[in-house]
């Protein structure tokens, strides 16, 4: 028999760590090569994590609720002799791309058994933003590989830290000692005994002392990665924000005309992609560092949706080919899937466009902070009776304010206003914007 230690793979867009959120198998089991055995909670979704190894389990090597960092031990397995064997043939396969069932892992061969995730949509269009493949992270290491040298200003943060003996690990973990933290004298900068000693015998920070009527609650990985996003946003988008009152009545009406048709959401999805189409300059990103506008010939529409773990925004792809009833099913999947922290890395980072409707939280109106790298995003309040002034006569009408964030440096106002008035009138007179699409 001979043990083998999975170490957590880097699960793509530059994440670096996961939660774990339940074992779906325990110590003494016996797992098969690509078989689910733990689901981890990122800052993107929830994702079941596939064995590499087949054999029986030996050590988990974290609790339910704990935090393990890319590149740090999760399980390990032993395994006879043959499953060795096949393991490094795996691993030749992972080098090699296949990514048949997590970012940088499959194989081409073995039965897999317990549930799967399902594949990475790989259809994508060059229109659409790229999403990076991840490269694959190799088991525990034989022989540790020398430090990239370009990469010597990035190490402090994102190294992961070489150790092959287990009694150092072990000696680390007893003392408290976070080896990403250490730093390492060993050939080929690997940690050694007498580094982790080192690290052991320095004063660790003093905890933050917290004020009588104060808790402290740390951020979580998905907080974090929210944290991030939004500070980006606000520091690199010069934003600015138009917002109009719209006479939703007859949309309300078509709606409730067929209760059984497309909802509400829907409709108004399929008149922000026809304006899209007008104004294609708010399906776009904008490179920076080339000064160029890059406008998308397709759109994939963000829909925010606030789940269990915070506020997501998955994308239907493709929305511009689709009808008001597919947008409205596929609105309805999206929205169900991200609640329950299902959306796929490929839903939550292809949206070029995003429609927030914030008035399902009974508010009129929303500052929003642009959704990182699109340019704009659209947001929808609570559609309510107000006086309103028809003809010349004031009557009850179901009214809703729309506001636009849009960033300044693709468009100036004049712009912004025509793409929200394409749609406002699109909600005011419904039935003849319909017959023309």
């Amino acid at each position: 028999m001979a043990a083998q230690t999975f170490l957590l793979p880097d699960l793509g867009e530059g994440l670096t760590e996961a939660e774990v959120v339940r074992w779906l198998v325990a110590e003494g089991d016996t797992v098969a090569v690509d078989q689910s055995i733990v689901e981890v909670e990122t800052a993107k979704s929830m994702v079941e994590v596939p064995s590499p190894f087949a054999g029986r389990v030996e050590t988990l090597h974290a609790a339910p609720g704990a935090t393990v960092a890319v590149g740090k031990p999760l399980i390990t397995v032993a395994a006879p002799a043959p499953a060795v064997v096949a393991a490094a043939t795996y691993r030749e396969e992972e080098q090699a791309g296949s990514g048949n069932v997590l970012i940088g892992y499959g194989t081409s061969g073995g039965t897999a058994t317990g549930r799967r995730r399902r594949p990475r949509n790989s259809n994508v269009r060059p229109s659409a933003p790229a999403v990076p493949a991840a490269p694959a992270v190799p088991a525990t290491p034989a022989t540790p590989a020398a430090p990239d040298a370009s990469d010597a200003s990035d190490a402090p943060t994102r190294r992961v830290p070489l150790v092959i003996s287990p009694l150092v690990r072990n000696l680390a973990r007893a003392n408290g000692v976070d080896l990403r933290a250490v730093q390492a004298t060993g050939e080929g900068g690997v940690i050694t005994r007498s580094d982790v000693e080192r690290a052991a015998e320095r004063p660790a920070p003093a905890p933050a002392t917290a004020v009588a009527g104060e808790r402290r609650v740390p951020l979580n990985g998905f907080r974090k990665a929210v944290s991030a996003a939004l500070s980006r946003s606000r520091a690199e988008i010069p934003e600015a924000t138009v917002w109009v009152d719209v006479d939703a009545t007859d949309l309300w009406r078509l709606r409730e005309s067929n209760p059984a048709g497309p909802g509400l959401l829907a409709y108004i999805a399929r008149f922000v992609v026809a304006g899209l189409r007008e104004y294609p300059v708010f399906n776009a990103r904008l490179d920076a560092e080339r000064q160029e506008i890059v406008e998308f010939d397709q759109v994939h529409l963000g829909i925010a949706v606030q789940g269990e773990r915070g506020l997501v925004v998955p994308a239907v792809i493709g929305a511009d080919g689709m009808t008001t009833a597919q947008l409205d099913t596929e609105i309805r999947r999206l929205t169900a899937s991200a609640r329950e922290g299902r959306s796929t890395t490929r839903e939550l980072s292809a949206g070029t466009f995003t429609l927030n409707n914030y008035g399902a939280f009974r508010v009129d109106g929303s500052a929003a902070i642009i959704n990182h790298p699109q340019v704009a995003i659209l947001g929808l309040g609570r559609i309510i009776d107000r006086p309103w002034v028809v003809d010349g006569q004031l009557c009850v009408r179901k009214i809703t304010q729309m506001s636009f964030v849009f960033d300044h440096r693709v468009c100036d106002g004049g712009t912004a206003a025509g793409f929200m008035r394409s749609v406002a009138d699109a909600i005011e007179d419904p039935a003849s914007v319909i017959a023309r699409l």
